[in-house]
């Protein structure tokens, strides 16, 4: 169980750095397109969806560590 959790805090901890990171990185890199404004100027702003949200993230992590201590218990044991 300590193992998993290890994992499990090390995955999140990593998972919110790229976040972080690509966040940083598409913001700095944006450039906004001005000719497509046409003198409408809207005081709305729209926030993109995730694609992806954490907790499938974690629950694919989990299925992937337990999978992958099933698959060490196997080849271990040969």
């Amino acid at each position: 169980m300590k193992k998993y959790l290890v994992f499990l805090i090390s995955f999140v901890l990593i998972y919110m750095a790229f976040q972080i990171g690509s966040g940083l990185i598409l913001t700095a890199s944006y450039t906004p397109d001005f000719t497509s404004i046409e003198g409408n100027l809207s005081q709305e702003v729209v926030f993109g969806t995730t694609s992806i949200p954490l907790l499938v993230t974690l629950l694919t992590a989990t299925l992937a560590y337990f999978l992958s201590q099933k698959k060490f218990r196997i080849s271990k044991k040969k």
